[in-house]
């Protein structure tokens, strides 16, 4: 991977950016992509379009990855300091006590720690269950005036680490999804200008609010009105132990992107992507989807008349945690697929099934 291409990566999905409090990371996009798009706007819900005019007239593409990251919201504050907090996305309680936060502050980042009653304090019956949210609490180790005069309710809060590679090309953080994918976007606009540009226009769209309802997604699909449209994501990989892989099939990291195949995906361009990863020996999965994709895939599908929609996935281990695990070669993988797929389109290519 290109030192740029890295940096721009590692500064993205580190970026905080739970649902709703997507602007840090809209920002780290929209440097990026700036020099390289024809022209990059922001919506009203905060989705960010990067545009690529096409020369010939052909098919618009529209290539969402969302940057919003699941997080936490301060919901009330006691007078000795302790904030209370509600989940913003889904998140698994069992991993929660004991993790490290950062509040995100009008006058800057607090960091604090989940706290909750130690396992020797608790009666026996509650040591065999989960613990509730709603009986945790967020530690910033000040007291109630110093917390009350920084923290404000309704401030976002984010798991307090970032980005690493580790082993044999793998890397570890939060929130790669699904900023990845959104990264995934902008390194197929830069391929695609690079070489030249495609017979259509291109937008690189970093969307909103997809943890909380495809949301970005929906607006995206509207306002941008691309002729197909491909959703980028996370999927979860099977290759540790535990998986049933008759219930969830074989998703592998290192072995390429997933493309989807069923009911949320047009079949032409499916067969299309599959032709352009053969063309080129970009290695690639099929991933059965034999109802909606709980993805910006399902919106972008339904917009207005209807789309030609896809959903593009890297194999990801550990999805909603704060120790998501992806192989780098994947996220490259995917984005030459992309542009291969993008720069191989027609004035005259037809989506209809």
């Amino acid at each position: 991977m290109q030192p740029k291409s890295f940096e721009f990566l590692k500064t993205l999905v580190e970026a905080p950016s739970p649902s709703g409090y997507e602007q840090p990371a809209a920002a780290v996009f929209r440097d990026y992509v700036t020099p390289i798009a024809d022209s990059v706007s922001t919506d009203v819900m905060g989705s960010v379009h990067a545009v690529l005019k096409g020369a010939e007239g052909g098919p618009s593409v529209m290539i969402a990855g969302h940057i919003d990251e699941i997080g936490f919201m301060v919901t009330y504050i006691t007078d000795e300091g302790y904030c209370a907090f509600a989940p913003i996305g889904g998140h698994d309680p069992q991993i929660l006590p004991g993790a490290r936060v950062d509040v995100h502050t009008k006058t800057g980042v607090l960091r604090g720690v989940l706290g909750r009653l130690p396992i020797h304090l608790l009666d026996e019956d509650e040591r065999k269950k989960v613990v509730k949210m709603d009986r945790m609490f967020i530690d910033l180790g000040m007291d109630g005036e110093a917390v009350k005069r920084h923290v404000r309710i309704g401030d976002p809060v984010t798991y307090a680490v970032g980005m690493e590679t580790f082993g044999d090309g793998m890397a570890v953080s939060r929130a790669f999804d699904d900023k990845m994918g959104a990264w995934i976007a902008a390194e197929v606009l830069r391929t695609v200008r690079e070489a030249g540009g495609a017979a259509g226009d291109l937008i690189a769209a970093a969307t909103v609010q997809e943890e909380i309802g495809l949301r970005g997604g929906t607006t995206s699909a509207y306002s941008q009105d691309p002729v197909v449209g491909i959703a980028v994501e996370v999927t979860h990989a099977t290759d540790y132990l535990d998986v049933d892989k008759r219930k969830f099939g074989e998703v592998i990291c290192g072995k390429g992107p997933a493309i989807s195949r069923g009911a949320n995906i047009n079949p032409r361009v499916f067969d299309l992507l599959c032709e352009a990863a053969e063309a080129e020996n970009i290695p690639y999965q099929v991933e059965g989807a034999p109802r909606g994709t709980g993805t910006d895939a399902n919106v972008i599908q339904l917009a207005r008349g209807g789309k030609a929609a896809a959903l593009v996935s890297v194999p990801l281990r550990y999805m909603h945690t704060p120790t998501e695990v992806l192989s780098l070669e994947d996220l490259e993988s995917t984005a030459r697929l992309l542009s291969t797929f993008v720069l191989r389109l027609k004035p005259d290519t037809d989506f209809t099934p």
